[in-house]
């Protein structure tokens, strides 16, 4: 007696089979993928694959150059006085010395004034001079004892016996009224001059002694810078 054969004549079951085992090779071809890429992955040492490190975008340094830029156009400019206040700050070096003012004391003092030897008043303190020319004042035996300028002064007696001249009395008249002549020698006598160099000079004739070559006169001296 031949079994019955269910509806289908057993397909079926056949059929449900085969869907199965496609869907166990396509578990097993995952599995392989996933291994090999595991296998396969960076290192090759059978870890887990690193993922890429992210990488940062670069710095460009072009914001910082240019917001320099605008930093260093708008720098203020230094404050008035700001030089010389450095200045200040820092050690002054010395100063040069100037030469003095007009009218300023170069010399003052007794100066004897003998024969043969005169005096060169641009000099401190005045004396006589090697080169004639450069001498100022003589004195010699003429019947009187005279005071000679000398080569290039100049004097003038000043006719005020009441008042000693000061520097602007004497500058006032001396390029006006001296000259170059020789006088006579008068004790309290003063004579304003200026000398061969341009300096103004008061001289006082305090004492006057002397014969010939012995002739000399005392005198009380002042003579300014120009």
């Amino acid at each position: 007696m031949t079994a019955p054969v269910p509806p289908g004549g057993g397909r079926g079951g056949s059929s449900h089979r085969g869907a199965w085992i496609g869907a166990g090779a396509s578990l097993v071809a995952a599995v392989v993928t996933v291994l090999g890429a595991y296998l396969l992955g960076p290192g090759g040492s059978g870890g887990a694959a690193k993922p890429p490190a992210a990488q940062e975008p670069p710095v460009s340094t072009a914001p910082a150059q240019a917001s320099a830029a605008p930093a260093t156009a708008a720098a203020p400019s230094a404050p008035p006085g700001a030089a010389s206040g450095a200045a200040a700050g820092a050690s002054p070096s010395a100063p040069a010395p100037s030469a003095k003012a007009a009218g300023t004391v170069r010399w003052e003092g007794v100066l004897v004034i003998a024969y043969a030897e005169d005096k060169n008043l641009d000099v401190s303190p005045p004396v006589r001079a090697e080169v004639n020319a450069d001498n100022d004042f003589s004195v010699y035996p003429f019947g009187d004892r005279m005071l000679r300028p000398e080569r290039g002064a100049k004097a003038m007696v000043w006719a005020d016996t009441g008042k000693v001249p000061a520097y602007a009395d004497c500058a006032a008249v001396v390029d006006t009224q001296a000259t170059g002549k020789e006088m006579t020698m008068r004790t309290g006598m003063t004579v304003c001059s200026r000398t061969d160099e341009g300096r103004v000079a008061r001289l006082t004739l305090k004492e006057q002694s002397g014969q010939g070559a012995d002739t000399r006169g005392t005198f009380d001296v002042v003579v300014w810078d120009k």
